[in-house]
């Protein structure tokens, strides 16, 4: 087998493994079978070319057979079916196993080939009618039809413009198999030479009509002998060069590969991977991210005025229990897969909007693949589908939220806080002091002033307004902090509902994608 032909019989069999159980049965069948045949035919015998002579009742096949032989060889009869199994002439050695492999019994060996070239070896076969009343003959027919190098078509004046022949023979062999096929209009004795000359022009027609406009066509007569030293020429020089075989198992995979390849579509329109942000936006309704996100924002405020807030009042905030905690997320699982969340159900119009972006997401990625491609990425998705709440909650539970995190001028503002109460306290005792002096009557104790305002009263008023001023200032700041941790979160959240997207959704359809892709240039290459 030459590199070509391996390359495109690989080719072909790389296309349909790639596309599997989504090719038509009867079209995987054939192309199947095409590579065991160009395989098989390959490790045979390629000193030899395999030449079938095909025809109709009646067309002359034996006789014809006979004339380019020399000798009586094929039998001749007025009763028809007269060839019920396939004749072979050979010449040269080594074409048993070839023989065996075209399971042809019955031979007959040359010394010397026709047209005198010892340097062509030859398997001429005499197939049986292609439209006998037997259908056993017919079946040898066409199988042999399949295995033949090269095809000679003999026809006569009354049917060669018969329709079974050409729609069911001859249209099949169209594009590059027309190098292999010649077509012969035998019984030209029977004509006038004009007459001849229009069959023989009709028959181009036909053939061009056919997909066949180079096929050779050759007016031959096997009584008169008229034009059989041209077809014995013709058939000599095709088994001398021995290029008969790759053409014709080139062209059978180029067919093939066409076939496989117009099955395949034109596939989705050359825009990239289909944008998956839609997707994602449904599957985050349904796995609650917004719930999550505003919890965050909560639980940070609360954290923060639980350590920044006016000490006098902020165990009140303690009393609120915390919103990720309530939902189960208050610190990350180290196992998400056996957590599971308290995060509300989805309501029925977010999970509705979850299914319709997943058929979304599969319909826009797979638009312009024939249906079977289509069913598939469905079937995929939807076996999918149905694990998808579990896994977008062990997503969310096994999300970094920050929850436990503690910014720095959190504990600066705590440390202040708790020194503006004790300076507070210190005003108010050193306050105390002085009304108990004066309510016993003692000797009076000297106040010390700033700006006229007594010490005691200013550390006071001072630590409490100042601790009040920090805690709404922290307050707000906090606000800010809140909020950016929820984006974080957020972003975060994204992340994980993407990760579940792409493993149960985008995923396996770009499973699906590649396959085509693969097939589809697969295809090209043998088709090329």
């Amino acid at each position: 087998m030459s590199t070509d032909l391996a390359q495109r019989t690989q080719a072909l069999q790389d296309a349909l493994d790639a596309a599997g159980e989504r090719l038509p049965a009867d079209l995987a069948a054939q192309a199947r079978a095409v590579v065991a045949r160009t395989r098989e035919r390959a490790g045979l015998s390629a000193e030899h070319t395999v030449v079938a002579l095909a025809g109709s009742t009646g067309s002359g096949k034996s006789s014809l057979f006979n004339a380019i032989v020399g000798e009586d060889v094929a039998g001749v009869g007025v009763q028809r079916p007269t060839t019920s199994h396939a004749l072979a002439m050979v010449t040269g050695d080594g074409a048993g196993p070839l023989l065996e492999w075209l399971e042809v019994g019955r031979r007959h060996e040359l010394a010397v080939p026709p047209a005198g070239r010892p340097d062509a070896g030859w398997v001429l076969l005499d197939l049986p009618d292609h439209d006998s009343v037997v259908t056993e003959h017919r079946v040898r027919a066409e199988r042999l039809v399949e295995r033949a190098d090269l095809l000679v078509w003999v026809v006569d004046p009354q049917k060669y413009a018969d329709a079974a022949l050409h729609e069911r023979y001859l249209r099949p062999l169209a594009q590059e198999r027309e190098l292999v096929t010649v077509v012969v209009l035998n019984q030209v004795d029977r004509l006038a030479p004009a007459d001849a000359q229009a069959c023989v022009r009709d028959l181009r027609r036909l053939l061009a009509q056919d997909g066949l406009p180079g096929a050779r066509v050759l007016a031959v007569s096997a009584r008169t002998g008229q034009g059989l030293d041209e077809l014995r020429t013709l058939l000599a020089d095709a088994a001398a060069r021995r290029e008969a075989a790759t053409r014709r198992w080139a062209a059978d995979l180029a067919a093939s590969g066409r076939a496989v390849l117009e099955s395949l579509g034109d596939g989705p329109p050359r825009r990239g991977a289909p944008d998956a942000a839609r997707l994602v936006d449904g599957l985050e309704a349904a796995a609650g991210v917004p719930v999550v996100v505003d919890a965050v924002r909560a639980s940070a405020r609360r954290d923060a005025a639980a350590s920044t807030g006016w000490p006098v009042t902020r165990w009140v905030g303690r009393l609120r229990r915390d919103p990720l905690r309530r939902l189960g997320l208050r610190t990350p699982s180290a196992r998400p897969d056996l957590a599971r969340s308290s995060l509300p159900a989805a309501s029925p119009s977010s999970s509705a909007a979850a299914r319709t972006a997943v058929r979304d997401h599969v319909a826009a990625a797979t638009a312009g693949l024939p249906d079977p491609w289509v069913l598939d990425a469905r079937a995929r998705t939807a076996a999918s589908t149905s694990a998808i709440t579990d896994a977008l909650d062990q997503a969310v539970v096994g999300t970094r939220l920050d929850a436990e995190r503690r910014p720095a001028w959190w504990r600066v503002v705590d440390v202040l806080q708790r020194a503006l109460v004790v300076v507070a306290v210190v005003g108010l005792a050193w306050l105390g002091l002085l009304w108990a002096v004066g309510y016993l009557q003692l000797p009076e104790v000297g106040v010390p002033h700033w700006r006229q305002i007594p010490v005691p009263t200013l550390l006071l008023v001072g630590g409490l307004l100042t601790g009040l001023l920090l805690a709404l200032v922290s307050r707000a700041v906090a606000a800010l902090g809140a909020r950016r941790r929820a984006a974080r979160a957020r972003r975060r959240l994204r992340r994980s509902v993407q990760d579940v997207a792409d493993r149960l959704v985008v995923g396996p359809v770009a499973e699906v994608l590649a396959d085509w892709r693969g097939a589809r240039d697969a295809a090209s290459r043998a088709a090329s």
